[in-house]
């Protein structure tokens, strides 16, 4: 039991730091932006820009067209100009070494920024879901640390996720406050508490939280009321989104498990369950 919570802990480390490599990524781009691939050497930004904006749309011109060197330029003036979806996107490309070297304290930086220009009485709709994206992936980077520059604070990493869990709605902020508290990871431990938060990100379709949720539900764990139907539906959302049968194993397994001492009448009750969940969506 300890290697599988060790195991969920390790994958919800990935994923929040898989909003900067392109993976769960909700960071909404306003620009249908790609990833750059090819790698190019950094140089400084030319000011041939009128504005920021302007860079950002010669930016995704020039990537379209296949002009790495200056679309890369034209990013950096546009988030050297406070563009956050600019600093977002040369995060996420440092944190991946996606067309830049990798550099995991310049990915930090540039997430950092996004926090520090956010401005709480004037929020800015458009960079709505850069700003929540960018608060989970600096308590990533947190919750880990990364040695010199990224030093390990949980406190802070509690503060970030917590930020985008209440002020967003944030489904993988909630997921990993809901893991903080079941964890005890720099927190009081409060499993019920951690629940509550994993089945707001499980209702939003976050299958890493459905599959740990489900758990919880289907064996009763330290307090969490066992409702075996309940918990095998949503493990069986979570086995329908594990499209990747190497990454999302251990949701395969749990899903197994389940499965394996289920009753029928689990298995019907969970059935009505998901069938009332589906409906109530549409």
């Amino acid at each position: 039991m300890t290697t599988r919570r060790h195991h969920i802990r390790d994958l919800r480390i990935a994923l929040c730091l898989s909003l900067a490599i392109g993976g769960l990524a909700t960071a909404p781009s306003a620009f249908a932006l790609d990833e750059a691939k090819a790698p190019v050497t950094e140089k400084e930004p030319l000011a041939i820009f009128k504005d920021p904006r302007q860079a950002m749309t010669k930016y995704i011109e020039g990537y379209r067209s296949g002009d790495t060197r200056s679309s890369l330029d034209a990013l950096r003036y546009a988030a050297d100009g406070g563009e956050a979806l600019a600093r977002w996107k040369l995060g996420s490309m440092y944190a991946q070494g996606d067309g830049v070297p990798h550099d995991d304290v310049k990915a930090y930086h540039y997430f950092q920024q996004i926090i520090d220009a956010y401005d709480e009485a004037n929020p800015n709709p458009r960079e709505r879901g850069v700003v929540a994206s960018a608060f989970v992936a600096v308590g990533a980077y947190s919750l880990t640390g990364k040695g010199k520059g990224i030093e390990r604070d949980t406190a802070r990493a509690f503060e970030m996720f917590s930020y985008a869990a209440t002020e967003f709605g944030d489904m993988h902020a909630q997921y990993n406050l809901g893991l903080m508290y079941l964890e005890g990871s720099g927190i009081t431990k409060d499993v019920r508490r951690g629940a509550r938060w994993l089945r707001l990100a499980a209702d939003k379709q976050h299958i890493e939280s459905q599959a740990v949720l489900g758990r919880l539900y289907f064996s009763g764990i330290e307090g969490v009321q066992r409702q075996r139907a309940l918990g095998l539906m949503y493990l069986t959302m979570a086995r329908e989104g594990a499209n990747d049968p190497t990454k999302y194993k251990w949701i395969i397994d749990l899903y197994d498990g389940a499965m394996t001492t289920a009753s029928d009448t689990d298995r019907q009750a969970a059935l009505a369950y998901l069938e009332q969940f589906v409906k109530g969506r549409r």
